[in-house]
């Protein structure tokens, strides 16, 4: 849960400190307005991924499930800067599938909260392996850092990929291959 009092005199005190007046007339009320936004930004601290993925539906087919381009936005831990991009799922089920908007909304709750691409790529992975009791996971994110872009290097531009696999994806190139192609595919 966000505290938007803390949040405003950290903000306050930011502005303060980067020489700022958070008392001039265009300033007043942006304390306010980033403790609101942090509640968005910030909302999945407290969720829990498996609330999304708990509705299943049985199927008989254990074939590929792939579910690709599904655009998020993020926050990185490091510089508290965004990065953005697409994430793709990939899983075999064992039984059961789950409902095709379940595997945005568990994107959404690992990318609303400060958190490094790496881990991210693991936590969905991780995610749908044990809800879904998959025989095998695989995501693969893309992404652009704005640490990257706005300061440091600044290299516009540039896309970080970071990819977790589970179970029936681990040894099988055939498989990964099959699902890289599929990302690749229009």
């Amino acid at each position: 849960m966000i505290d938007k009092e803390k949040v405003m005199a950290a903000v306050k005190l930011f502005l303060e400190g980067i020489g700022e007046d958070p008392n001039r007339e265009g300033l007043l009320e942006t304390p306010e307005r980033v403790a609101r936004m942090c509640e968005d930004i910030f909302g999945g601290m407290s969720e829990d991924p498996g609330m999304h993925l708990s509705k299943q539906f049985p199927a008989q087919s254990s074939e590929l499930v792939i579910e690709k381009d599904i655009t998020f936005f993020s926050t990185c831990e490091h510089h508290l800067l965004p990065f953005f991009g697409k994430a793709h799922i990939a899983y075999i089920p064992d039984g059961k599938v789950v409902g095709l908007s379940k595997l945005p909304r568990t994107v959404e709750v690992f990318a609303r909260r400060p958190q490094i691409q790496e881990q991210m790529t693991i936590q969905i992975a991780d995610a749908v392996e044990s809800n879904l009791a998959a025989k095998g996971v695989m995501v693969m994110i893309e992404a652009e850092h704005t640490c990257l872009t706005m300061r440091g290097v600044k290299k516009p531009g540039t896309k970080t990929i970071t990819m977790a696999t589970r179970g029936l994806f681990v040894e099988n190139q055939e498989r990964q291959k099959m699902f890289l192609e599929a990302v690749k595919s229009c």
